[in-house]
């Protein structure tokens, strides 16, 4: 291919038309829209566009002679691979959460000159820093303009899929308990009103889902909640016709009024004087905060609602039980047929175990969907922690090795995410140990009780320590929140080596990925992930305690183990949570499903 008229070069030409017509020098894309998503709609993807790189974290820089993407090393060898001949550059970071770009940004623009950034898609808490950083250099921030509106002719457009109820069982909690719970927080922060970006608060506050982001059932919306009256509670802004006349009467009947989804920031131009406005810095963009009058008194603090979703009652932990019940047993029949296929000899691929596992999620009564793109990663693949396997580049199943399959799915009583890795003919003494390692850290963590509040990133060390003791260690964090049929990935909680703050806070209801791993560049790679519970342990004179219970249900294959590195507690542990999953999912089996089942969980 002629790289001089790739699509990605031609395209850094029209953005770079566009910077010399606003008489700009640079322009920063972050992977984000107004919603400050994670996982975003096709509109907002103009890193993506613009680069070709499909991860989903990354950061990118153009001037007017260089381009720069920045991404950690989940992504490092997928990036390289995606990113040749575009002419744009990989620059390697610590963490998602570096801000290497802000200070490669104020090296690379000259004093005097200027640096755009869309308004409408930063984070106020982003945009801060960013502003600090070039002052300093003397560089100008402009944040009035969206380069991409000229540069992308054929951006599409918002997405239109209907909005649907969230209904108990399912819903536990009525959706004018949320509103309460969450006025009455706006009433201790001294709050007239809350203003809501976040999709996934939304949903939950309003026990309303979508479709408009891949793999998380939200829908684009903003919220503006009062606490000064009671016949409106909150005004929903989101596009017409996503929400039909039944249910538009019904979030009526709860104080809820639709507007437009455009005059969200209108609405907050129209705050009186005499407005109290509660909004969250991490979770607002530069542009809406913008919009808030000077005369506004501003409560900067965090989301009522993302502390008590991540916060799930007896009533939502019992459905995610269910949920995790129906998901290992689609474990077990999508395993037991891929080792049947694998012993005939039958052609298998990455995309085919894609496919075969989701069409045994599907068989599954309450599943909605898959929570996020399916990792089928053999050997090699398995090493990048974010692989996905496509058309044009996947493995085929065949030789030795160890197989990694990271994925989940959305159920009405929950969202469900497993990492589990399978040998492939012979597996070698080092992936052995590799996998025994990673296996006695995710253990570790599982058994670990801690005191109520305690800072999740407190307790990422500890899922580390077997590997930092063999001078081993990972790139990405050690857990994840995980959302109530929401998010596969969820605040506040975060088990990592981010700079923990007080709304981390472990407390009982919360669900969190514990998902240690290894990996090999051009080898292989290991990650043995489950989901787990905060649960009360006991209350003595020095506190309460709380442990882990551990929700996800499917066995943790013992063929790749090296006895020796583990201690008999550790083997305790292993067969106490195989018995666990033999009794819960042999009733949901059959077949072959359950005869692969009482095999992968005989104690060790």
């Amino acid at each position: 291919m002629d790289t001089r008229t790739s699509p990605t070069r031609l395209r850094l030409e029209r953005v770079r038309e566009a910077l010399q017509r606003h008489a700009l020098d640079a322009v920063l894309v972050p992977s984000s829209d107004p919603h400050l998503s994670e996982y975003l709609p096709e509109r907002w993807q103009a890193r993506e566009w613009l680069s070709g790189f499909t991860g989903s974290m990354g950061t990118l820089v153009v001037t007017r002679a260089q381009a720069a993407l920045f991404a950690d090393s989940r992504y490092w060898t997928q990036a390289e691979a995606e990113l040749a001949g575009s002419g744009i550059a990989l620059l390697k970071i610590p963490t998602g959460g570096s801000t290497r770009h802000v200070e490669w940004l104020a090296q690379q623009v000259a004093r005097g000159q200027s640096v755009a950034v869309d308004g409408q898609v930063i984070g106020l808490a982003a945009a801060q820093t960013l502003r600090t950083a070039l002052d300093a250099a003397g560089v100008t921030l402009r944040t009035d303009l969206d380069v991409f509106a000229e540069a992308w002719a054929d951006r599409p457009a918002l997405p239109a899929a209907p909005v649907f109820e969230h209904l108990a069982p399912h819903a536990p909690l009525a959706r004018a308990a949320k509103l309460a719970q969450v006025r009455a927080a706006m009433t201790a922060h001294g709050a007239t009103h809350h203003f809501v970006s976040t999709l996934d608060d939304i949903a939950w506050l309003l026990n309303l889902r979508g479709a408009d982001v891949s793999y998380n059932p939200v829908f684009l919306a903003h919220a503006l909640i009062d606490a000064t009256g009671e016949a409106i509670a909150a005004t929903l802004f989101v596009a017409d016709g996503k929400i039909d006349a039944a249910l538009r009467a019904r979030l009526a009947a709860d104080g809820v009024q639709l507007a437009p989804y455009e005059q969200a920031a209108a609405a907050l131009a129209a705050l009186p004087p005499t407005a109290a406005l509660l909004i969250d810095p991490k979770r607002i963009t530069l542009g809406l905060r913008e919009q808030v009058p000077s005369a506004v008194r501003v409560v900067e603090a965090i989301n009522p609602s993302t502390l008590a979703k991540s916060r799930k009652s007896d009533a939502e932990a019992a459905q995610v039980r269910e949920a995790m019940e129906q998901d290992g047993a689609a474990m077990c029949e999508f395993y037991a047929g891929f080792e049947q296929a694998l012993a005939r000899g039958e052609r298998i691929t990455e995309l085919t175990v894609d496919e075969n596992l989701s069409a045994a999620r599907k068989r599954q009564p309450d599943l909605r969907g898959a929570s996020f793109a399916t990792i089928a990663g053999f050997n090699a693949n398995g090493a990048m922690p974010h692989y996905r396997a496509t058309p044009g580049s996947h493995a085929v199943i065949e030789g030795d090795g160890l197989l990694l399959i990271d994925s989940g799915g959305q159920y009405l009583g929950g969202t469900t995410d497993i990492t589990r890795v399978w040998p492939i003919g012979t597996v070698s003494a080092a992936m052995k140990r590799d996998y025994t390692l990673v296996l006695k850290g995710t253990i570790a963590l599982s058994r670990t009780r801690f005191p109520r509040g305690t800072l999740a990133p407190m307790l990422d060390a500890i899922a580390r320590a077997p590997m930092w003791d063999q001078g081993l260690d990972y790139g990405h964090g050690t857990g994840h929140g995980v959302g109530y049929f929401l998010n596969v990935h969820e605040g506040p909680q975060s088990i990592s080596k981010t700079v923990p703050d007080a709304s981390m806070a472990m407390e009982p209801g919360m669900i969190t990925s514990i998902e240690p791993g290894l990996y090999r560049v051009g080898q292989w790679g290991v990650r043995i992930e489950n989901l787990v519970l905060n649960v009360p342990a006991e209350s003595n004179e020095l506190g309460e305690f709380l442990a882990f219970e551990t929700l996800t249900l499917c066995p943790i294959d013992t063929r790749c183990i090296e006895r020796s590195l583990l201690r008999d507690d550790e083997v305790a542990w292993l067969d106490a949570y195989h018995a666990e999953v033999r009794r819960r999912l042999a009733p949901r089996a059959s077949g072959d499903a359950l005869a692969w089942l009482m095999a992968r969980t005989e104690s060790l």
